[in-house]
């Protein structure tokens, strides 16, 4: 039961810290999740490997990661092109990083 992996976990690690850097967490969040499908796809193979557990329930549980892993991924693809992110360093473009930081003066006024 194998899949492929568009964004590889160094990828996804980071996308997590741009968002984290810029305040941006939409793409972090669908960066996240996918790190956790993964981690639960992992489990179920460690899962079915212990003949003494009901193999059925891993595969299905593994067959469903595998999609959501898929879904998570075109999303992620889609909204990395949406904002416009450089896909070879997955970086966040110039023009979002300003208005992340503008938002962010907005929302903590200096005070005197």
């Amino acid at each position: 039961m194998e899949y492929t992996e568009i964004f590889s976990d160094d990828d996804l690690e980071k996308i997590i810290d741009e968002g984290l850097v810029y305040m941006c967490a939409c793409p972090a969040q669908v960066a996240e999740s996918l790190r956790k499908v993964r981690a639960m796809y992992h489990y179920q193979l460690n899962c079915l490997s212990d003949g003494n557990n009901m193999a059925q329930v891993h595969r299905t549980i593994a067959r469903t990661a595998i999609s959501v892993q898929q879904q998570l991924e075109a999303c992620l693809e889609e909204v990395l092109e949406i904002e416009q992110w450089d896909r070879a360093t997955l970086t966040m473009p110039e023009g979002l990083r300003l208005r992340q930081h503008r938002e962010l003066l907005d929302d903590n006024p200096a005070t005197e």
